[in-house]
């Protein structure tokens, strides 16, 4: 029992830091999007929110295939 609630906890981790990143991507566009930033500074925040992205899909897979593997047991039940 305290392998799953480790695992859960660092899957809420794993939650916030999504959430964050979100947020972070948020923050980017509105900021380009005002005309704050100057040009350099728009591709370097540009290339920061394209990351975030990537990790954020990345995470979504992975829970996806959870998702996923969890309807097969139920199914195969």
């Amino acid at each position: 029992m305290v392998k799953r609630n480790s695992s859960s906890n660092s899957d809420a981790v794993k939650g916030e830091n999504y959430e964050a990143k979100v947020a972070e991507i948020e923050k980017i566009i509105a900021r380009i999007e005002a005309g704050e930033l100057d040009l350099a500074e728009v591709f370097e925040q540009f290339t920061a929110a394209v990351e975030y992205l990537r990790q954020c899909e990345s995470f979504l897979q992975q829970r996806q295939q959870q998702v996923d593997l969890l309807i097969e047991t139920l199914t195969d039940e």
